[in-house]
């Protein structure tokens, strides 16, 4: 009888405590990473979606608000930045920036923000390296003399709501929609569907800006008013840095009404640093149960002993060294830990289709699923040689069997 047709037969003999705690690792495992994984993907994918927007400036109020409302279309706007300011900025510091792209929200359809836009969003990127395209159709009509009640749309707005290329909507006001609410009288027509971004971009429905601005029931005072304006600095990295610092002191500092957005990805990576307690809360989670369930393999396997004496008397009586029953009960553990390690791939993919779904229906941000990360080989690694190092204590009692003393049957 080969070791491996021993191992194979013990679990056999004892596949309820060995699932049990397989499982029990393969939760572990899974866990962790998949926690690693989704926070890794995650933090990427958000500081991803600033694409080539540097800052923002807006109302003033949390730097976070704005981030949030002006690049991943979540959370109410903060206010909005009148005219007047609006042009002051495009005119005065255009030397600090190479695109300064105005926003307008404060309208849905169903659920989905409706953004007021100009055609420059279109020419700069959702992510890094890739910008705006269209699966059908053509981009609103938009210049100085001429805007059109058009719309592009999202990608996850056309599947959801199955609207196509020349379907008719119209908005609801608000961010928030309510069945019984009555829409806006301005009928909007579907132009281009974008092509899928993986980013917020593709949760939103776009119009000109003036559409929005001039939509009926909302104030007139407020016609020419933004939400916020997105701006790509510019590309000389002194006039980078010198426009960013005196935009900081001249909005944050000068004024009492406005905010400025120094770095979009300062303020995501703070944002994820206000989280990392929970991060830190599941990693030890997935680690205390790893850690229990390798404590089952060796409770496991220990309380085997007794009824095992036997059998490795045998195998020692039948020529087998100690060293042959030490590796059996090691081996023994590091297989119990290798299945838990197995099934918990498995319940890795569950956890991340799960997240993946929910993150890309609320946020509109796409995780990988086929990605491959050095964790995924790390944790399994890691799990397998704790749970063959749990089983020395075990295997140092079936090291110490006294072969003439357990020969003799027990009555």
């Amino acid at each position: 009888m080969t070791l491996w047709m021993i191992i194979r037969n013990s679990l056999r003999q004892h596949a309820l405590s060995t699932g049990i705690t397989a499982v029990s690792i393969g939760l572990g495992c899974g866990l962790l990473m998949a926690v690693w994984v989704v926070n890794f993907q995650t933090q990427r994918a958000f500081k991803n979606v600033t694409g080539g927007f540097d800052s923002i400036l807006g109302p003033r109020g949390s730097q976070l608000q704005l981030v949030l409302n002006s690049l991943f279309h979540m959370d109410s706007s903060p206010g909005l930045v009148n005219s007047v300011d609006y042009q002051i900025f495009r005119q005065k510091y255009k030397r600090f920036y190479q695109a300064a792209v105005p926003i307008a929200v404060g309208d849905n359809f169903k659920g989905y923000r409706i953004v007021g836009t100009t055609h420059d969003l279109f020419r700069a990127e959702h992510t890094p390296g890739q910008r705006y395209e269209l699966a059908v159709g053509e981009f609103f009509i938009q210049d100085e003399n001429q805007w059109n009640k058009e719309a592009v749309i999202g990608d996850t707005v056309a599947r959801n709501l199955g609207l196509r290329l020349n379907d008719k909507f119209n908005p609801y006001h608000g961010l928030n929609f309510a069945p019984n609410q009555k829409p806006h009288k301005d009928e909007y027509i579907v132009t281009g569907i974008l092509k899928p971004t993986g980013a917020p971009a593709d949760r939103v429905i776009w119009i000109p800006i003036e559409g929005l601005q001039q939509m009926d029931g909302h104030p007139e005072g407020y016609a020419n008013d933004v939400s916020a304006v997105l701006i790509q600095m510019s590309e000389d990295p002194t006039a980078r840095g010198f426009g960013m610092n005196s935009l900081d002191s001249i909005y944050n500092k000068g004024t009492d009404h406005l905010t400025f957005v120094k770095s979009t990805d300062e303020v995501v990576t703070r944002l994820f640093e206000q989280f990392a307690w929970a991060e830190i809360v599941l990693r030890w989670v997935a680690y205390l149960v790893a850690v229990v369930a390798a404590g089952g393999v060796l409770a496991s396997i220990y309380n085997s002993m007794n009824e095992r004496r036997r059998e490795f008397a045998i195998l020692r009586a039948l020529g087998a060294s100690r060293g042959t029953i030490f590796s059996i009960i090691v081996l023994e553990s590091a297989v119990i830990a290798a299945i838990g390690a197995v099934i918990g791939f498995g319940i890795y993919a569950v956890i991340m289709v799960a997240a993946e779904s929910t993150l890309r229906d609320e946020i509109g941000v796409t995780l990988h699923l086929q990605e491959f990360h050095n964790i995924m080989v790390i944790v399994p690694l890691g799990l397998v040689a704790l749970g063959a190092a749990v089983g020395i204590v075990p295997a140092f009692k079936a090291y110490s069997t006294d072969v003439a003393q357990n020969l003799i049957p027990q009555s």
